[in-house]
């Protein structure tokens, strides 16, 4: 068959996708329950009509479920789509539909260069209940975005992905638009990944060594229908926890376009991160799609068989909905765990990304019935995978349907969020009661949680902010969230948070309120970045950028979720204080443990490899002491994997109101206590250079003062 000079040939089964050859393109789909399927091609990303169409035949063009065609004369920048035929029967969970558009699963791209309409991929009146019932009779494929041909040639320059060990790294979340949108980032390309790579400098100048990125999979920016109830404004999805296509980097982040040109900007993004020395992490959701409820539109998945795809609920017109967000992926069927595999590999081996967060992850332990697994075939499989072996692997270990495994994610090497850890640092710095000795528990490592299944302390990705909640300025400033531009009358969004306002909500120019909430806020930066486990910081928060009190700006695509970089001007001193401090911890070995304290007796004449003391050097009582401790880290083999001593240290966290005298055990031999940092100081005194450390007068106590956390060193003179 050959048309517009096109010449169709039955093609091969494998690979999934469209795989560009010398001569033409192989056209390879799934659908086992589908009747017909029609590959389109068209001339332009929102034509409604395609110039030129094959449908395929079922003898010549089926081999079991795949459906496969090579089409001679195609090359990459084709946009192409597919149509399925077969039984419309929601009640027993079909949903074909060959009016409707589908992305391949598989694509490379998607065309962004105009705003969809996918409200045309739903049917009927999106205010009745029973449209699910009606078969849409329109055509939509002038509102829908188009799958795109892409090549394969790049220039890696001999690019690799870095794969640091996980207890060497400092994590860095971030959003690809937010990062560089707003005027004050100074870029010619902002909100975008030549934006990222324009920003690396200030990567390097902070001292970060993963960048993790909010999702960068294809995504409807434009699916929340909400409107700012202040400004009148539409709302948008903005975060991008609603993928259409796996495997498709965001279009509209690219400056070099949308029809293609996003998949080697994307690639450029990864090699100059790479050649800076910062690793590059995606935040993946392998937990549902953008395609929602049994409301929401048709737009890959559902149509090519949706029976496969997703758990049915009982009456299998509905959706099980683990994810909060409408419908839940089928991950532990083997169609769908291929497709997991396969999709990963294609992020690491062609694109080169050095590792996954996976967003509500306990969802992937599930089985086809939504119940969780003791061993889950695809988290077993991603954590055994030869091709994924040195790439990192990171759970959200909960989902939105009351799961929750934080300390027993199942799968071995799997490292997890640790909400533990934010949760009670946040809760001992506010000088609540009984929050101690889980705030030790925290700095060591959590050996509670990750010990008892011969998991490491880095397997603990420990922070204190992330994308869904305040930012660690607001965390200071509020007592309570502040999501009335949300439209959803501030229900929205975590209420413990933890936080405390000292005395006002908001913002304010009180010198004493504005000493404390600094103070705090550098004495969190200081937690999080000398605990043991792997730290996660959030952009912004080295420079106390605010979202005014909003701790869910999943659809603030503005100024509110934009880092404001003047801000790294007005609040120097902790932007100094933050970048000390990444470089202190990449310094000191003993931060990076590459296994747990052993612990022991401890005494001022003999002590273990870490060791904690009441304010009078005794052992504490952890039934009456609540809010200072004192921990004394013996640096001698704190790297044993590569046989090197460090420094030893002592420190002193005061969360309480007044100032608290401490007795400091004795240094090595020969040694003298140093001071490095101490939050009470205003910058630089606060932290010092390597090589101007402060020799203490008194080497047997000091005095902390209030809200404040010391950190001494052991120096030969």
């Amino acid at each position: 068959m050959s048309s517009r000079n096109y010449t169709v040939r039955p093609g091969a089964p494998r690979p999934f996708g469209a795989t560009p050859l010398p001569d033409g393109v192989n056209f390879c789909v799934f659908s086992r329950n589908a009747g017909a399927i029609t590959l389109c091609f068209f001339s332009a990303s929102n034509d409604a009509k395609p110039c030129f169409e094959f449908r395929f035949d079922p003898h010549q063009n089926r081999t079991g479920d795949v459906w496969h065609c090579f089409v001679e004369g195609a090359s990459p920048g084709t946009l192409y789509g597919y149509r399925a035929d077969g039984p419309f029967i929601p009640a027993r969970g079909h949903r074909f539909n060959p009016n409707l558009l589908l992305i391949d699963p598989y694509a490379k791209a998607v065309s962004g260069d105009f705003i969809w309409d996918l409200t045309r991929a739903c049917g009927c009146d999106s205010a009745d209940p029973l449209k699910d019932l009606s078969k849409a009779e329109f055509d939509d494929a002038a509102f829908v975005p188009k799958s795109i041909v892409v090549g394969n040639g790049f220039d890696w320059r001999g690019d690799r992905p870095l794969n640091y060990p996980l207890r060497h790294c400092i994590l860095y979340e971030a959003h690809v638009r937010g990062f560089t949108r707003h005027p004050s980032s100074g870029v010619e390309h902002p909100g975008t990944y030549r934006g990222i790579i324009e920003s690396i400098p200030r990567l390097k100048e902070l001292g970060i060594t993963s960048l993790e990125l909010l999702p960068v999979q294809e995504f409807d920016e434009f699916e929340n229908t909400r409107i700012n109830p202040k400004t009148g404004k539409s709302l948008t999805q903005y975060w991008g926890y609603s993928t259409i296509a796996f495997f498709a980097p965001k279009g509209m982040y690219s400056s070099a376009g949308a029809l293609g040109g996003q998949v080697t900007e994307f690639k450029e993004m990864v090699r100059e991160l790479h050649a800076a020395g910062i690793e590059i992490i995606l935040d993946v959701v392998f937990n549902h799609t953008g395609e929602g409820s049994e409301l929401g539109p048709t737009l890959s998945f559902r149509g090519f068989d949706n029976a496969i795809w997703y758990m049915l609920g009982d009456d299998p017109r509905y959706y099980k909905n683990y994810s909060g967000c409408g419908n839940t992926l089928n991950c532990n069927h083997p169609v769908v765990r291929n497709f997991i595999m396969d999709c990963l590999h294609y992020w690491v081996v062609d694109m080169h990304v050095d590792g996954f967060r996976f967003d509500l992850g306990s969802i992937l332990g599930r089985d086809q019935k939504g119940r969780l697994l003791e061993n889950p075939p695809v988290i077993e499989q991603i954590a055994e995978d030869p091709l994924l072996r040195h790439t990192k692997i990171i759970a959200e270990a909960w989902d939105a349907g009351g799961a929750y495994q934080v300390g027993w994610f199942p799968g071995g090497r799997w490292a997890e969020w640790n909400d533990r850890f934010r949760d009670d640092v946040r809760r001992f710095w506010r000088g609540d009661a009984y929050a101690l000795r889980n705030f030790c528990t925290r700095l060591a490592g959590s050996s509670d949680l990750y010990l008892r299944d011969g998991r490491k302390p880095f397997h603990s990705i420990n922070y204190l902010t992330s994308h869904d909640g305040f930012t660690l300025n607001d965390l200071v400033s509020y007592n309570g969230k502040h999501n009335e531009d949300n439209g959803e009358h501030n229900d929205d969004g975590h209420d413990s948070n933890f936080s405390y306002n000292y005395g006002h909500e908001g913002p304010i120019s009180d010198p004493k309120i504005e000493m404390i909430r600094e103070r705090q806020v550098k004495n969190f930066l200081a937690t999080l970045l000398l605990s043991i486990g792997t730290p996660m910081l959030l952009a912004g928060d080295e420079f106390r950028r605010t979202q005014g009190g909003n701790n869910n700006a999943y659809c603030q695509n503005n100024e509110t979720s934009w880092l404001d970089w003047s801000c790294a001007q007005r609040n120097e001193g902790v932007h100094r204080f933050s970048r000390r401090l990444t470089a202190f911890r990449l310094a000191h070995p003993a931060f990076r443990r590459p296994e747990f304290f052993t612990g022991g007796d401890a005494s001022f004449n003999a002590l273990p490899d870490v060791a904690w003391f009441a304010p009078d050097g005794t052992t504490p009582d952890w039934a009456r002491l609540e809010q200072t401790i004192g921990m004394r880290i013996d640096g001698s083999k704190a790297d044993i994997i590569a046989d090197r001593d460090d420094n030893d240290f002592f420190i002193i966290f005061n969360a309480s109101t007044e100032p608290v005298r401490f007795a400091i055990c004795p240094p090595p031999d020969h040694a003298r206590w140093c001071r490095v940092v101490d939050t009470n100081l205003p910058s630089p005194r606060d932290i010092v250079e390597r090589g101007e450390e402060e020799i203490l007068m008194h080497q047997d106590s000091f005095i902390a003062a209030p809200f404040s956390l010391v950190v001494l060193l052991s120096m030969q003179p």
